[in-house]
């Protein structure tokens, strides 16, 4: 996908490991107090004083997680990071650093991780994070992502997800099933690519679903809304492999069960229409998709007030005794077990 795009190419060879890294990182340069020493040495010297440190990591592999025949390269830098941030943000933390490690072919140019590395920068602008290193090496089977991500928080405001309680409420913010709607729309407009390479998609009425495959935003806002309403979640967790697999995940943490109102998942109307264009339970998508990277917390009924009406926010249900089970009440108020389908990365793939 980036064959064509640059005027110039220049091979990794002529760069080198270390001239590659310098090169891919000269724009950086640490922002915050607490990075003391960031990329140039053998190691980051980071100052945190007496806060908790988070620290989170995760490996994206180019035709496991990505498909570069439909995701730019500054869009992928971009997605690489928020993935990260949104783990840190799980803990009711704020996120400070990230380093970036890849593995890349010679079937790369230097001009194309330059785009990678251009989303990369920006989302550490955005977000307020320094990239404070990481490493380069050769690949042969494509290109291949790590990322670490690095926060704080104080010591009684980080969330796990082993502290729900029976009666809690399960809160949702932002809505489901839009980032999944978006990977189907791009794969069918690949495959009609690869069938007629003439063919112009007119993508504009899935604009919503697109952006949020590939380009997600993590949410950083919560956290400090959160501490403005005075309201500490009892749990919490991101939305990366999709709802039902995340309250199963919080439920078995806290040693809890969960009755989940289908009535009240959100689902914003671009996400209804597609599905009904592809013919798709709108609900499954939401319980199963994945990658919407929303937050999803449990909090204390005696906070309810507080939270009630917030366009941010949507409780969707409530926390049990163990032995009640998992449950999805749909709209027709059965009961149906609560069961997880969503992303596995070490699922078998059929040829």
């Amino acid at each position: 996908m980036f064959e064509n795009s640059q005027e110039s190419r220049t091979n990794l060879s002529e760069l080198g490991e270390f001239g590659l890294i310098d090169h891919l990182t000269k724009n950086f340069s640490p922002k915050l107090e607490s990075t003391v020493k960031a990329i140039g040495d053998d190691a980051a010297v980071l100052n945190f004083e007496n806060k908790q440190t988070l620290v989170s990591t995760d490996l994206l592999i180019e035709g496991v997680h990505f498909d570069l025949a439909y995701m730019p390269l500054k869009h992928l830098g971009y997605k690489a990071v928020m993935v990260n941030l949104s783990d840190i943000y799980a803990m009711n933390g704020t996120a400070t650093q990230v380093t970036i490690s890849i593995a890349v072919s010679n079937r790369f140019p230097v001009e194309a991780l330059e785009e990678l590395y251009a989303g990369i920068q920006l989302a550490a602008k955005l977000y307020n994070v320094d990239v404070i290193g990481g490493d380069t090496t050769s690949s042969t089977s494509g290109l291949m992502i790590s990322v670490t991500a690095l926060g704080v928080a104080e010591k009684d405001e980080v969330v796990y997800r082993d502290g729900a309680k029976p009666n809690d409420l399960l809160v949702l913010t932002g809505d489901l099933g839009a980032a999944y709607m978006g990977l189907q729309v791009l794969e069918r407009e690949k495959e009609v690519f690869k069938a007629n390479p003439n063919a112009q998609p007119d993508l504009d009425q899935y604009t919503y679903l697109i952006e949020r495959q590939l380009k997600p935003e993590a949410r950083k806002d919560i956290a400090p809304l959160l501490k403005d309403l005075e309201v500490k979640p009892t749990s919490m967790i991101d939305i990366s492999d999709g709802l039902s697999s995340e309250i199963i995940h919080l439920c078995k943490n806290s040693k809890v069960g969960a009755n989940l109102f289908e009535e009240k998942i959100p689902l914003d109307p671009a996400v209804i229409s597609v599905c009904e264009e592809f013919e798709i339970d709108s609900t499954m998508i939401a319980l199963s998709g994945g990658e919407d990277y929303e937050l999803l917390f449990t909090i204390s009924q005696d906070d309810y007030d507080k939270i009630k009406g917030n366009p941010h926010l949507t409780v969707i249900g409530h926390m049990t005794e163990e032995n009640e089970g998992m449950h999805l009440v749909t709209r027709a108020n059965q009961k149906l077990p609560l069961i997880a389908r969503g992303w596995n990365s070490m699922e078998e793939k059929k040829d």
